[in-house]
């Protein structure tokens, strides 16, 4: 494991309203990932799994904690210090949600090319960017094909390299198995553990998919807004305990 965390919370807690409306999200969350891991943050509904996903994701402030991203202090007090926060999502954040979210009428290749534009990559260099993403997550003879003729896992593999054209350091993933069965789900956790590996990035994904748990070296659970290890044990890579205390 690095010795530096991509991702370090400190302290984050997330209130919505005021007074007798008041509702604690989150309290006081503290999570390291390293590069090389991939963390799952389980719990039920109405946990706090997508507020904190989305803080640590540059979406949504939060009430109080401090965090860094890539070794970089991005908040602190519950203040962002960044005040272009677009750009910080671009160039440190790739995210993968649950649904693709492709742009229905452009092909494989323009959706993944699209992100590189949008950060400022010349037309030409961002389009040989997507096609060498989408070789390297095995759906390169699919580039020129449009959202609606690919099946769920080409499509899912389509967001996962557009997730990554940026380069980003830090993955975010939100419920990426749920509408895939047990075969796709797993190739896409294989495809998120090279990258993971390959990469050095860190991933953290939110789930309750429990047919892809033991692709996880982490798992935490979110009770009432209060992170905690799910079992105790740090897992390998395909589940194996290896039995030392979180």
């Amino acid at each position: 494991m690095a010795d530096h965390p991509l991702v370090r919370c400190e302290r984050i807690s997330k209130h919505f309203g005021e007074g007798e409306t008041r509702v604690d999200a989150l309290r006081d969350v503290s999570l390291d990932v390293y590069p090389r891991e991939v963390v799952a943050l389980l719990g039920p509904s109405g946990s706090g799994k997508t507020t904190l996903l989305n803080i640590i994701g540059c979406i949504l402030d939060a009430s109080s904690g401090a965090m860094a991203l890539d070794g970089e202090t991005v908040l602190s007090e519950g203040r962002w210090l960044k005040t272009n926060l677009r750009q910080l999502r671009l160039h440190k954040i790739g995210f993968i949600f649950q649904f693709h979210n492709l742009i229905p009428f452009l092909d494989a290749t323009d959706n993944v090319a699209l992100v590189l534009q949008l950060a400022g990559e010349e037309a030409g260099v961002a389009r040989a960017r997507a096609i060498e993403l989408l070789d390297y997550l095995e759906v390169g003879h699919r580039r020129n094909a449009m959202p609606a003729k690919l099946s769920g896992g080409e499509a899912q593999r389509v967001a996962i390299a557009r997730a990554l054209a940026n380069r980003p350091r830090v993955i975010l993933a939100d419920e990426p198995t749920a509408a895939l069965d047990s075969k796709r789900a797993g190739i896409v956790m294989d495809l998120l553990r090279k990258v993971a590996v390959e990469q050095e990035a860190a991933i953290i994904v939110v789930t309750h998919d429990e047919k892809i748990f033991d692709w996880f070296d982490r798992k935490y659970v979110l009770r009432d807004g209060r992170l905690e290890p799910d079992d105790g044990a740090v897992l390998g890579a395909h589940g194996t305990s290896t039995n030392e205390a979180e």
